[in-house]
């Protein structure tokens, strides 16, 4: 365990496209006990941030998992639009407040079940200070080379890069998404700019069955799926 990393979980209480996921219970444990798993595989719980608006989720993180949560999230970020960037320099700034000054962040998105300790550790190892950002990726659904369009000024579909040359998907560059699971963060950079605007991004690769990503009712039911088949 290392003490100089602030493990970020993220858990707003107004989610619309799954009320209350963060803390419905997916195969028999609530959401965000995943992620609290995973960060205690690193990290002492006094370097564990649950970071929420909401005083359910935080009674369901102490009462449940025994983590206790060192603040509730003022209401300006816990809206629709608040972004992440907001709440991670929050819980920096809380910290800082107390004399701990950390020097890197992993973000945990409760909604990324699927993530193993390994995931989480193959992102820490391809970390360096000298770079902004490791952040999970899977391979595109979509590649812009070969099944991606845009539509121009006349109406007409174009391919969104390149000449649409390529025939077959497998010889069009490979290209990625995040899948929202782990964000290894250099703190200063964070300090300076936003994650979108990160020129030093380092991609650590997950496979599809660890990145599925909890927004809507149907995700919620392909994670049940894929629980129940592992059983």
């Amino acid at each position: 365990m290392t003490n100089d990393i602030l493990w970020v979980i993220p858990a707003r209480g107004g989610s619309k496209g799954i009320p209350g996921k963060n803390i419905k219970p997916l195969a028999g444990k609530p959401l965000i006990g995943y992620s609290i798993e995973v960060a205690r595989a690193f990290a002492s719980d006094e370097h564990i941030c649950l970071s929420t608006d909401d005083p359910a989720i935080a009674r369901v993180a102490e009462d449940s998992f025994g983590l206790k949560v060192p603040f509730l999230r003022p209401a300006e970020l816990a809206t629709d639009r608040s972004g992440t960037y907001g709440v991670l320099l929050h819980a920096l700034d809380f910290y800082a407040a107390q004399g701990k000054n950390y020097c890197t962040l992993v973000l945990l998105q409760p909604t990324s079940p699927f993530r193993t300790v390994d995931d989480v550790q193959r992102a820490i190892d391809l970390y360096s200070p000298d770079i902004d950002m490791v952040v999970t990726v899977k391979e595109a659904a979509t590649n812009p080379y070969y099944n991606a369009f845009e539509e121009d000024e006349n109406g007409f579909l174009h391919i969104s890069k390149g000449e649409g040359r390529y025939t077959r998907r497998q010889d069009a560059p490979k290209v990625w998404e995040y899948n929202g699971a782990v964000y290894v963060i250099n703190v200063a950079s964070l300090r300076r700019m936003t994650l979108g605007e990160f020129p030093r991004r380092r991609l650590c690769e997950m496979p599809a069955s660890h990145s599925v990503d909890l927004d809507t009712p149907i995700d919620w039911l392909v994670a049940e799926m894929l629980i129940n088949n592992s059983k």
